[in-house]
């Protein structure tokens, strides 16, 4: 090799360690700041703030009213950022989410080795998705510091998605600039190409039954938790709580939260539960719902009082999300392997049994595929990030964007 080439090599090496570790820096401060489904104003003002230095136009920044329409409401919608494309082609969409779940609220990250951990032992990192929303970041600031050429780009940083997707499925759709293609990073494996996930339904389950003095008179009591313990007793029993496997199909179903009860000398007159099912297919879901609704109903029937008397149960749910599965042939599955493969990855396709962004995109007519991001261990104490994974995804996402691999 030339002393020129070498020296442009070496040049080139340079100035992508320079970009890994700013990378590095933001991803830092992204994953400090505490912001929990619903309070994501502080990730959004960071990402503007960052991308307007770069020079990004304050007319090219968008914010919906997706948390207005959301059943929990919050301080802030999505965040949009629109670019025009030098070059012709049609729109292309980056996604990620900002929220975090609850305990990885007020993480510390530090960097360990070729690793990022919490500090603190009681909580989570947040990776997810912060990782995510790093990656479309530093994407989105390579292309407006380098001036690289791309098509039409739409970056979406949704809100709520922890919580049930809410931020994607009540996006204002006008808002996107109709792209064709999507990706949403979110996961493991850069690698991974999820193109289809599993729909699912949240139930309320309300339990009524009478309250006495559980010492003087227990038998004038109707237990709202004795009827709560025959009825996922009998779910299990059955075969229709966790994992379900029926006839060839399969789903998941768990009760999640019971709250009731207030002292031990009274017979409980309320317990209320929250429950989920989840399914690739919409019938079978909806059986998996059927027997959790029947197996409550046959439980309150079954405790009475000394009157006779007994409870009654109040059910209430909503779906969440629809389950989707994108052909292989589709242009965004397309170019996800196209991408990885020119990151020097191999392509995986993969099916999810969680709800992503992704649902809810797809749903609305903008075929979504998930690429993961470093992410480890998600939703636990023991979360951390790979950094490897990390700037294997910001690779990826640049050539989604670009079609280019210069960093």
């Amino acid at each position: 090799m030339r002393k020129a080439e070498m020296t442009a090599v070496k040049a080139k090496q340079k100035s992508a360690k320079s970009a890994d570790s700013a990378a590095e820096q933001l991803l830092l401060e992204l994953l400090a700041i505490p912001a929990g489904s619903g309070q994501e104003g502080p990730v959004a003002e960071y990402i503007r703030d960052h991308l307007l230095a770069a020079g990004a136009p304050a007319s090219a920044f968008k914010t919906d009213q997706a948390h207005r329409k959301s059943v929990h409401k919050g301080e802030q919608g999505n965040l949009i950022l629109k670019l025009p494309g030098t070059v012709r082609g049609p729109r292309r969409m980056l996604v990620a989410h900002m929220d975090t779940v609850p305990i990885c609220v007020g993480a510390r990250p530090v960097k360990k080795g070729k690793r990022i951990v919490a500090a603190d032992a009681h909580t989570g990192l947040g990776a997810d998705d912060r990782t995510g929303v790093a990656v479309l970041l530093s994407t989105a600031l390579a292309i407006l510091d380098e001036n690289l050429p791309h098509p039409p780009l739409t970056f979406l940083w949704t809100v709520q998605e922890e919580t049930g997707l809410h931020g994607a499925r009540h996006v204002s759709l006008n808002l996107l600039g109709k792209p064709a293609t999507a990706f949403n990073f979110d996961g493991q494996l850069p690698s991974r190409l999820t193109v289809g996930a599993t729909g699912g339904y949240r139930m309320n389950i309300e339990i009524r039954g009478l309250a006495s003095h559980a010492g003087g008179h227990p038998e004038k009591g109707i237990s709202a938790v004795a009827i709560a313990g025959l009825a996922i007793a009998d779910l299990v029993e059955n075969g229709w709580h966790g994992l379900v496997e029926k006839q060839g199909k399969r789903g998941t179903s768990n009760i999640g939260v019971i709250n009731g009860g207030a002292a031990t000398n009274v017979v409980t007159e309320l317990v209320k539960i929250r429950a989920e099912a989840r399914a690739h297919d919409a019938k079978f879901r909806q059986r998996i719902i059927d027997e959790i609704t029947k197996a409550f109903h046959r439980a309150a029937k079954r405790v009475r009082n000394s009157a006779g008397e007994c409870g009654h149960v109040a059910m209430a749910g909503r779906l969440d999300y629809e389950s989707f599965s994108l052909p292989t042939n589709d242009p965004s599955v397309r170019a996800a392997k196209a991408a990885v493969i020119a990151a020097g990855l191999t392509p995986e396709i993969n099916i999810s049994n969680g709800g992503l962004d992704a649902n809810w995109l797809t749903a609305h007519g903008i075929p979504t595929v998930t690429l993961g991001c470093g992410q480890n261990n998600i939703h636990t104490t023991s979360e951390w990030l790979d950094l490897a994974e990390f700037h294997r995804a910001r690779r990826v996402a640049l050539h989604l964007a670009t079609d280019l691999l210069s960093r």
